[in-house]
């Protein structure tokens, strides 16, 4: 299966050739600023499996982890589409909604819940951390 995202004018594109073997919500500050909502939702592959094309802006900045996240955002519209995160060198992280599909996989796992929105809430299961993956997950409540 190929899957095709794209920033709002188009210039910017991602096509992966497989599934995402991850989707995540993550509800870390970063995250929040960089989307301008209250969590991001990013899906992930082996770089191998994506094709890139378009001009792009790069913005490079430290996750709440400590560790580097180069975004790739369209210089025009402004939508970030993709990153590469040094937490997972082999892979690339494509923004869920780019991908503009009702079809895609949910998430499975949602990280930084220290700073989720009560509000935010989830209707399946879904692992849950505290922090980023390698703190202790909380209880599956909501």
């Amino acid at each position: 299966m190929t899957r095709i995202a794209r920033c709002c004018c188009g210039a910017v594109r991602a096509e992966a050739t497989d599934e995402p073997l991850l989707v995540g919500v993550c509800h870390c500050t970063e995250c929040q600023r960089r989307t301008g909502s209250a969590f991001s939702v990013g899906t992930y592959f082996l770089k191998d499996q994506v094709r890139t094309e378009g001009p792009s802006k790069v913005y490079v900045r430290s996750s709440d982890s400590g560790r580097k996240v180069e975004i790739h955002f369209c210089p025009d519209c402004g939508t970030s589409v993709f990153w590469y995160a040094e937490l997972r060198p082999d892979y690339i992280g494509i923004a869920f909604g780019t991908f503009a599909d009702p079809l895609m996989p949910w998430p499975t796992l949602s990280v930084w819940e220290m700073t989720r929105h009560p509000w935010v809430t989830f209707d399946h299961p879904v692992d849950r951390f505290t922090g980023g993956l390698s703190t202790p997950a909380t209880p599956a409540t909501s």
